[in-house]
């Protein structure tokens, strides 16, 4: 029997395959914009330029300075420099930190957006938005969040360093997981979540060992893509508001942090809501979520704890309690010391037990 639902679809228009890149000139064409500007991160600023060329004279420059958390004084300068090119239009190209920005203008101006994920963050896939400010991330939803354009390039990816493919991949899946137990889940996203973590399960230890192995890089996109997609459907739990306070208030990186703190988040809820984690185990070819999760991550040589990350001990205290400060609604009750347990495990990289 099939409980009542919603089901709200994304209206983004996705473009996938290999070498999809050169529909960029089209696709701001058929926004009804004439200039872009190009954003993307100082380390992707080769590529900007790139896409710029084949823009040509659609082309409103670029700009390379897009940070992780999407800081809202870089908001601020490249705002600056958009309104001065006279754009009517943003390109992302990269992972969540370009695309992020090109969400922050897209809010502020409601110009249409092109997005290129060169990772497997997803954020292309979701009209959701987080800024820091003053040390304090917050997500806010929009419908002029979201980009009107996505194009997956499967090519873009194949660069990617093992460690990045890695923990990017695990990103994505945390955003699956917590899709099967939000609670305005539905049996679509339930259905693209648990393909999305058996595809990038499967494709992960492949492209440790063989970076260029193209079925699986597709196959990893796609699940990226399909793990957006859920994200950017439902609302968001504990692991994400987790993530959102060590990246937004200590400043460790986004996509290892979600790989470190998933197997704990999940065993965590697992006490509660077995029955809507059992997908993620039997996707992962596993008894227990947290279990497979975590194995999963050391089975590709992602980073398992926080420690690693250099986080100091003294600050789980703090981070439990802005955790708790404004809660993301959760399946599972908790407390500030629930919380600190679990960041404990985190921490020192204990197998869950669950």
């Amino acid at each position: 029997m099939i409980d009542p639902f919603v089901f709200n679809g994304l209206p983004s228009r996705v473009i996938f395959g290999w070498n999809t890149l050169r529909d960029i000139r089209g696709a701001v064409q058929g926004l009804g914009a004439r200039r872009a500007l190009v954003l993307a991160t100082p380390e992707q600023e080769g590529k900007a330029h790139e896409v710029a060329e084949l823009l040509g004279d659609m082309s409103a420059g670029v700009f390379a300075g897009a940070v992780m958390h999407t800081p809202v004084e870089v908001t601020a300068v490249a705002m600056a420099i958009y309104r001065a090119s006279n754009g009517d239009c943003v390109v992302s190209i990269g992972g969540g930190s370009t695309i992020g920005l090109g969400k922050a203008i897209a809010l502020r101006t409601d110009c249409p957006q092109v997005a290129v994920p060169t990772t497997y963050a997803g954020s292309e896939m979701t009209p959701i938005l987080g800024e820091t400010e003053a040390g304090r991330k917050t997500t806010q939803r929009n419908p002029k969040i979201l980009p009107e354009v996505v194009i997956y390039d499967v090519d873009l990816t194949y660069s990617l360093p093992i460690g990045l493919t890695a923990t990017s991949g695990m990103n994505a899946i945390a955003h699956a997981v917590e899709a099967l137990y939000a609670k305005d889940r539905n049996p679509i996203i339930s259905l693209m979540s648990e393909a999305a973590i058996r595809t990038i399960g499967n494709a992960l230890p492949v492209l440790v060992k063989k970076p260029d192995d193209r079925n699986a890089r597709g196959d990893a996109l796609y699940g990226a893509w399909l793990a957006g997609a859920a994200l950017g459907s439902v609302g968001m739990a504990l692991h994400h508001k987790l993530c959102h306070t060590l990246g937004g208030s200590f400043g460790l990186p986004h996509s290892e942090t979600h790989t470190i703190v998933l197997p704990h988040t999940v065993a965590f809820n697992a006490a509660a809501v077995q029955h809507l984690l059992a997908p993620v185990a039997a996707a992962l070819g596993a008894d227990k979520p947290g279990q497979a999760l975590y194995d999963l991550a050391r089975k590709i040589g992602a980073p398992t704890d926080l420690k690693s990350l250099g986080l100091n001990a003294s600050a789980l205290d703090e981070a439990a309690a802005l955790a708790v400060e404004t809660p993301y609604w959760n399946p599972r009750p908790f407390s500030k010391d629930d919380v600190k347990a679990l960041l404990e495990d985190a921490y020192h990289g204990h197998r869950p037990r669950n």
